[in-house]
C-alpha cells in the first residue's frame, strides 16, 4: 500500500465509521496501521470504533497510544476521559480531564464531563462546581444543567436541584428524563401534587415511558393512594413486562395492602429479572418476615442464598485491616442507615447517640437519608463525623469507611429498603454488628454478630455470646452460626417531643370498648383478622379501629370479618396521618391488638406511652416476640398470649374489666418512664459493653495488625 493508497484507505475508513459500517472501517484502519503504525488519525478512529461497540478497554488503550504520539490532541483527551468514566476508572478519568482543562480552560463540555466522573466518585460538591463552570461558559448547555440538578439532588439541596431541572426543561421541554428527576425531587420535598403534574406532562410527551409511570406510582404510594399507585405500576409493566423496579414497587404496594402472597410473587419475579441486584432478593427476605406461614428455616434459607450470591464472590477482594489492636483504646463506631430521621429506627437509635461515652467511642454516621428533617439535624450534631452517602456507590462507601479507620460497623437496616449490605459484604472493618432495624439477623458471614434481647431470643435456639449483659443460652441451634449479644431490651423509647397527654378511658364515655391496630397494615393478614373477628364477636358492642391508606384492602377486611360475624359498622378505618395526629388516635382506643407473626414494636411503645395496653401473641421468630420483650420489661406478662385461644381470652377478659383498663390508662406512661424501656443511660452502657467486649476478643484472637 503506497502513501496515496494509505490516505485513500484512511478517508474511506472514516466514511464507513460515520455510516455505522464499523467492521469495514476497522479492517481498513488495520491495513493503514500495518503500513504506518504511528498514524494518529487511524488510531483515534479505531478507538472511536471500540467505544461505539462498548469495548471500552480497547478504546482506552487506543486513545492512550494516540496521546503518546500526540500529547496535545483535544479530541483524544476528551474521548479518553469519557471512556475511563465508562470503565469506572474515575480517578484516571478526572486526571485526564483535568489535564484537558489545564490546556483548554474555556471548553464547557470538558467541565461537564469531569463533573460526571467526580459525581461517580461521590465528590458531589466538586461536581457541582464543574457543572456551574460549564454553564458559565455555555449557559444553554442542556447536559450540564441536567447534571447539575442530579448532583444537587445527591447533596440533598433539593430546592436548587429543582431550579436546575426547571432550567433544563426550558432548554429542552421534551426530555422525559428531566421530568422524572424533577418529579422525584418534588416528591422528596413533599410537593407531591406538583410532582404528579410533572409526570402527567411527561406522559403527554411520551406515553410509552415506563419510568414515568413507575415514578408516578411511587408518588401516589407516598400520598396513600394505593389503588392509583398499583395502577401506575401495572401500566409501567404493560409497557415493559420485564421492568423489575416496577415489579418491586408493585410488590411493596401489595405488601402495604396485606396481600402478602401477591407481594412475594412480585418480589420473586423481580429478583429473577435482576439476579445481580442484591436489593431485589432483600425485598423477598424482608417480606417473608410478615407471612404467617413462613417459618424461621424458610427465612434463614433465603438469607443464606443472599450471602452465597452477593457476599461470597467479594471475599477474595477483602484486604487485611490495619486498625491498632489495643483493647482499651477509644473505638471508632460507624452507624450505617437511611433512617437518621423521623422514623422508628431513628427514634430508637437517638437515645444511644445522645448517651454515648465520647471518651471511649468516636461516632461516625453514614447517612442515606433522602428527606432530611429536624431529627436528621440532631443526629448530625451528635455525630463526631457525618457523611451523606445516599448516592455513593457500595464500593466507594466501603473504601471511605476503611479510610476512616472505623473499628466496628453497625448495620441498622438488615434487609429493609435502602440497606447497604453490599458494603458490609466487602468487610471494610474488622468487626460488624447488626442492630436496631428489626430483631433478626442478616445471614451475612461478614456480619457475624447481632444485638438482641433475652426476651426476643430466650425460647428459641441462638448461639449466645458470653460477653453481653443478661445472657441466656439455649441448647437448640435453629439459627445460623451468628453470635447474638443479649441485652435487657432491644428498644429504648423516646417520644421525641410528642407533647400530647393521656386522656380518660374512652370506654367510660362511649359505653363500649374500642380495640385498635395502628401498625403498618403489612402486618395484618387473614389469620390475624379471623382471630380479631372472634374477639369482636365475644366482646359485644365492641369496635375496632385500623390505620391504613385507602384502597381495596379495606373491603377485604370487611369480607374476612363479616365471615366471622362482625358487621362492617363496627369497623373503622383512618387514613395515614402525621405523627401527632397518629398519637392522638390512641385517645379513641381502649386496647391495642398486636398483629402476628410480625408484632408491633415501636408502634406498641407508642400505644403504651398513650396509656393503651397491648395484647400480644408470642411466636417463633424474633420479630414475633416484640410484645414479649416490651410487656416483660413493663412487668405485664399477663398481657402475653402463648396461643390464639389465650389471646382471645386475655383480650376479652381485659375488655370486661373497665376498672383495670382505667388503672392501666392512668399508670402506663409513668410505668414506661420508670422502666428499662426509657432508661437511655443503661441502654447505651449495655450496647457499649457489647462493643468493648467484641473488640477485646478480637484483640485476643487477632493480636497482630
Amino acid at each position: 500500500m503506497n502513501p496515496g493508497q494509505v490516505e485513500q484507505a484512511l478517508q474511506l475508513a472514516m466514511q464507513y465509521s460515520a455510516a455505522g459500517s464499523l467492521a469495514e472501517a476497522e479492517a481498513l484502519l488495520r491495513q493503514v496501521l500495518a503500513v504506518q503504525p504511528g498514524r494518529v488519525e487511524a488510531i483515534k478512529c479505531l478507538g472511536n470504533i471500540f467505544k461505539l461497540r462498548g469495548q471500552f478497554d480497547q478504546a482506552a488503550a487506543a486513545y492512550r497510544r494516540a496521546l503518546e504520539l500526540r500529547s496535545d490532541d483535544f479530541e483524544v483527551h476528551f474521548n479518553l476521559g469519557a471512556t475511563l468514566t465508562d470503565l469506572g476508572l474515575f480517578d484516571d478519568a478526572v486526571a485526564v480531564l483535568s489535564r484537558l482543562i489545564q490546556f483548554w480552560p474555556n471548553v464547557a463540555v470538558a467541565y461537564n464531563n469531569r463533573g460526571i466522573a467526580l459525581r461517580k466518585q461521590g465528590r458531589f460538591v466538586e461536581a457541582v462546581g464543574d457543572y456551574r463552570r460549564a454553564l458559565q461558559l455555555q449557559p444553554n448547555l442542556f447536559e450540564a444543567c441536567f447534571n447539575l440538578g442530579n448532583a444537587l439532588k445527591d447533596l440533598g439541596e433539593l430546592e436548587q436541584a429543582i431550579a436546575a431541572y426547571q432550567q433544563a426543561l426550558r432548554l429542552n421541554a421534551n426530555d422525559t428524563a428531566v421530568c422524572n428527576n424533577l418529579g422525584i425531587a418534588l416528591t422528596a420535598l413533599g410537593r407531591a401534587k406538583e410532582a404528579i403534574a410533572v409526570y402527567e406532562y411527561a406522559t403527554r410527551i411520551d406515553g410509552r415511558d415506563s419510568r414515568t409511570y413507575n415514578n408516578l406510582g411511587l408518588t401516589l404510594r407516598d400520598m396513600g393512594q394505593l389503588e392509583g399507585s398499583s395502577a401506575a405500576f401495572r401500566r409501567a409493566l404493560e409497557i415493559r413486562p420485564d421492568y423489575a423496579m416496577a415489579l418491586r414497587n408493585l410488590g411493596s404496594v401489595l405488601r402495604d395492602q396485606g396481600r402478602l402472597d401477591e407481594a412475594l410473587a412480585a418480589y420473586r419475579r423481580a429478583a429473577e429479572l435482576q439476579p445481580r441486584d442484591p436489593s431485589a432478593l432483600s425485598n423477598v427476605i424482608y417480606a417473608l418476615q410478615f407471612h404467617p406461614e413462613m417459618r424461621f428455616k424458610d427465612i434463614a434459607a433465603a438469607r443464606q442464598e443472599w450471602n452465597e450470591r452477593f457476599a461470597e464472590p467479594l471475599k477474595r477482594s477483602i484486604e487485611p485491616h490495619t486498625n491498632v489492636r489495643d483493647p482499651e483504646r477509644r473505638l471508632r463506631i460507624g452507624y450505617v442507615s437511611a433512617e437518621f430521621r423521623e422514623h422508628v429506627i431513628g427514634r430508637n437509635l437517638l437515645p444511644l447517640l445522645r448517651q454515648h461515652d465520647r471518651r471511649a467511642f468516636e461516632v461516625f454516621c453514614y447517612s442515606g437519608v433522602a428527606r432530611k428533617d429536624g431529627l436528621t439535624a440532631e443526629f448530625r450534631r451528635l455525630a463526631d463525623v457525618w457523611r451523606d452517602v445516599g448516592a455513593v456507590s457500595d464500593l466507594a462507601l466501603a473504601n471511605q469507611i476503611r479510610q476512616d479507620g472505623v473499628d466496628i460497623l453497625v448495620d441498622l437496616t438488615q434487609h429493609m429498603s435502602d440497606n447497604r449490605l453490599p458494603v458490609f459484604a466487602r468487610k471494610p472493618v474488622p468487626l460488624a454488628v447488626s442492630f436496631a432495624g428489626y430483631p433478626a439477623g442478616t445471614g451475612l458471614d461478614a456480619i457475624p454478630y447481632r444485638i438482641s434481647d433475652r426476651y426476643l431470643e430466650s425460647e428459641f435456639g441462638v448461639r449466645s455470646s458470653e460477653f453481653g449483659p443478661g445472657l441466656r443460652s439455649s441448647s437448640s441451634d435453629l439459627r445460623p452460626a451468628e453470635q447474638v449479644f443479649l441485652t435487657e431490651s432491644f428498644w429504648c423509647y423516646d417520644p421525641c417531643g410528642a407533647e400530647i397527654g393521656v386522656n380518660e378511658l374512652p370506654a367510660d364515655t362511649s359505653g363500649r370498648v374500642t380495640f385498635g391496630c395502628l401498625n403498618h397494615f403489612a402486618k395484618v393478614n387473614e389469620s390475624v383478622l379471623r382471630l380479631w373477628g372472634r374477639l369482636l364477636v365475644e366482646v359485644k358492642n365492641s369496635r375496632i379501629l385500623f390505620l391504613t391508606a385507602t384502597g381495596s384492602h379495606r373491603e377485604w377486611v370487611h369480607t374476612v370479618l363479616r365471615k366471622e360475624g362482625v358487621d362492617p359498622s363496627r369497623v373503622e378505618f383512618v387514613d395515614i396521618c402525621p405523627r401527632l395526629d397518629y398519637l392522638g388516635l390512641y385517645h379513641r382506643v381502649d386496647i391495642a391488638l398486636d398483629p402476628f407473626p410480625y408484632n408491633g414494636h415501636t408502634t406498641s411503645l407508642d400505644a403504651l406511652w398513650m396509656g393503651v395496653p397491648v395484647i400480644s401473641l408470642a411466636g417463633e421468630t424474633s420479630v414475633s416476640r416484640g410484645g414479649v420483650s416490651l410487656l416483660s420489661n413493663l412487668d405485664l406478662p399477663e398481657l402475653i398470649a402463648w396461643s390464639p385461644e389465650e389471646y382471645v381470652r386475655i383480650a376479652g377478659k381485659l375488655a370486661g374489666d373497665l376498672e383495670r383498663l382505667g388503672d392501666l390508662r392512668a399508670t402506663l406512661r409513668s410505668r414506661l418512664e420508670a422502666s428499662l424501656l426509657m432508661d437511655a443511660q443503661s441502654f447505651a452502657r449495655n450496647i457499649e459493653t457489647t462493643y468493648r467486649n467484641l473488640w477485646r476478643r478480637l484483640c485476643r484472637e487477632q493480636p497482630g495488625a
